[in-house]
């Protein structure tokens, strides 16, 4: 089958003309226009870009930086705010707390939220700055607190609650809708996605915008389209009825100049599995860019037709300007699990580079199962994930000889066609897999000199279905009675291996977005375990989602799995310094000015993990909420 380019894959009309020709010729400052002072937003700021203009902390000096102070019940995962010099985030014992920028104080702490989103929430305040809001969701529902006193606002929504398990078109009681990810602000306005679980029958994953103030829902965007809608004659009739997912569980930007909000969408449901849902099944695994005064539709981009593979959307897209055939271009760059960074004019959705439909298998034995032919690849950029999976790329340390030949016996079996080789009832082998490439949390960005930083996981899965009434293997913690028994395939979980493939098993890519090159590319983080035997820069050996922080000084600040903050040139990835941390981190870090002080914020765990594949920490470190300076 021949290549065909693919373009954006729908008509701009004349309104959308109208409502950008105003923005012409206005540069891409977001993060910069923001100055250095706070981190009001999820990601920094409404673009998630993740910049931060602020040059006290420079080249010279980073490897200066002190605990100033530490709070001691802080949880990782969290990306704390900075607002009015004060720090909002997420302790322990489900609670959000407000601490004293300067010194790490304790200023209020809210009552216990239970199941809340815990990776982080929205700052809101009225244009006098007497009305200031957190906004954050917990077990389906959508919640205010005041930011001065951390209470309730009983007069939002019904109660002080909005529950977001209405207005899907499905019985609110038989689904879920919440994601661990905060969603974004836009003027009087919260735009949310959601995780939908991975059943069937999930709910379906509805963009969704509520007014700030009451709780009132906006706007909705439908990503599984009614009958009748555009999209819809690529799903089953009347999909909506059953089907689930194609949500943005994950991040999302928005360009506040042209008030246009960029939004990542992950799979249908089943993941595995998509014998119910046949059809390229817009808007799953896509890049939607919606009005969001609006929720319209402006462009959309499909990155995997009829997904079976779990390759979700969910990386921050990145928004920056560039130099492209003698054009300065506002652009948006996405980074996907597939393992490619895709590219595209932030007005019109054009590719920058083509990306082309490229034949891929559609061999399958699962009865139902009707897979596209032809999947889009980027002919530009290069991928920063590995593509493929071999006997050759089995890691050299680490596995016992007995391990190491386990493994080669099964690759040597298993179906290995590339990343989209479909599942079957006998093992196959995907790189990256369901959980390498990007995810949450990953991606950071110059808002005006085109470079965009990724990392990514290079985790081969080896996987395949499960027949109604077959048992599960058996698992670490000893348990295999589970019996699958629902009358439709599922899979065998348990087979993510982060680390039988040789280094760099995670790693932190610089794109320069002008030429369309990877000007640098190092492993982040180290093994642990190989430290010992003087062998570094592998990449931390876990899926764990670390975070970046850009700064105007040439910073590029990265925590990683090896429990360590590194910071690296960004002009040719040179580390520059580490600091250590008592404890796993986990998302991203903050960073703020106070005082004259320019501070960077991480939290780290202070619970040791345990079972199977632990690691200890090796060397002491602070723990909770940790704030680093300058010496003064």
């Amino acid at each position: 089958m021949d290549e065909r380019t693919v373009t954006a894959g729908t008509v701009r009309g004349l309104a959308l003309g109208l409502a950008l020709a105003a923005a012409a010729g206005i540069a891409s400052l977001q993060g910069a226009s923001q100055g250095p002072r706070e981190w009001r937003d999820y990601a920094g700021g409404p673009d998630s870009s993740r910049f931060v203009p602020a040059t006290q902390i420079d080249k010279a000096n980073v490897g200066q930086l002190k605990v100033a102070w530490t709070f001691a019940e802080g949880d990782t995962d969290f990306n704390p705010l900075v607002v009015r010099d004060v720090i909002y985030t997420r302790a322990r014992g489900g609670t959000i707390v407000a601490l004293d920028a300067a010194t790490g104080a304790l200023k209020w702490r809210s009552p216990e939220i239970k199941s809340f989103a815990i990776r982080g929430i929205n700052y809101w305040e009225s244009a006098d700055g007497q009305d200031r809001r957190i906004l954050f969701s917990a077990l389906n529902q959508l919640h205010a607190v005041d930011a001065r006193t951390g209470q309730f606002i009983t007069t939002f929504g019904k109660g002080g609650t909005v529950d977001l398990r209405e207005g899907l078109d499905r019985d609110p009681a038989t689904v879920q809708q919440q994601s661990r990810l905060p969603g974004r602000v836009f003027g009087t306005l919260l735009i949310l996605g959601s995780a939908t679980n991975t059943e069937y029958t999930s709910a379906p994953g509805d963009i969704r915008a509520y007014d700030v103030r009451t709780g009132a829902l906006v706007w909705s965007f439908r990503t599984i389209p009614r009958t009748g809608e555009f999209g819809a004659d690529t799903w089953p009739e009347n999909a909506r009825a059953s089907v689930g997912g194609a949500n943005n569980w994950g991040e999302l930007s928005i360009d506040e100049a042209r008030g246009i909000v960029y939004v990542p969408t992950g799979s249908g449901k089943f993941n595995f599995f998509g014998g119910y849902r046949r059809g390229n099944n817009l808007f799953s695994d896509s890049l939607v860019a919606l009005d969001a005064r609006t929720g319209k539709r402006l462009w959309h981009f499909q990155t995997v037709h009829h997904d079976i593979w779990d390759l979700d959307n969910n990386s921050a897209p990145q928004l920056t300007t560039i130099t492209h055939e003698g054009k300065r271009v506002d652009i948006v760059a996405m980074a996907s699990k597939t393992g490619y960074l895709y590219v595209f004019d932030r007005v019109t959705g054009t590719p920058i580079w083509p990306i082309v439909e490229r034949p891929v298998p559609t061999r399958t034995t699962v009865p139902g199962q009707v897979l596209s032919p032809t999947q889009p690849i980027p002919t530009r950029p290069e991928p920063f994930s590995r593509q493929s999976f071999t006997v050759d790329d089995l890691n050299p340390h680490i596995l016992t000889p007995e391990e190491r030949e386990t493994f080669r016996q099964r690759i040597l079996k298993a179906r290995n066609e590339g990343p989209f080789t479909p599942i079957g009832f006998e093992e196959v082998i995907h790189m990256p897999g369901n959980q390498g490439g990007s995810n949450w949390g990953s991606t950071a960005g110059h808002p005006t000199d085109g470079r965009v930083y990724v990392i990514g996981f290079n985790v081969p899965t080896i996987i395949r279905l499960l027949k109604p009434g077959e048992k599960r293997p058996a698992r670490p913690n000893g348990n295999s009675d589970e019996i699958v028994r629902e009358g439709y395939p599922t899979t065998d979980g348990f087979g993510l291996y982060p680390t039988i493939v040789k280094p760099p098993y995670t790693t932190l890519t610089a794109y320069d977005l002008n030429t369309g090159a990877i000007a640098w590319q190092k492993g982040l983080g180290d093994d642990l375990r190989l430290l010992p035997l003087g062998i570094t820069g592998t990449g931390s050996a876990a899926t764990v989602k670390g975070g970046l922080i850009v700064t105007g000084s040439g910073l590029v600040f990265a925590t990683a799995a090896d429990r360590k903050v590194h910071v690296y040139d960004s002009a040719n990835g040179n580390e520059l310094a580490t600091f250590p941390l008592g404890g796993p981190t986990s998302g991203g870090p903050s960073m703020y000015e106070h005082g004259g002080r320019q501070y960077l914020l991480v939290t780290a765990s202070a619970t040791q993990p345990t079972g199977p594949g632990a690691v200890p920490t090796p060397h002491a470190g602070p723990t909770g909420v940790v704030a680093w300076a300058l010496p003064r």
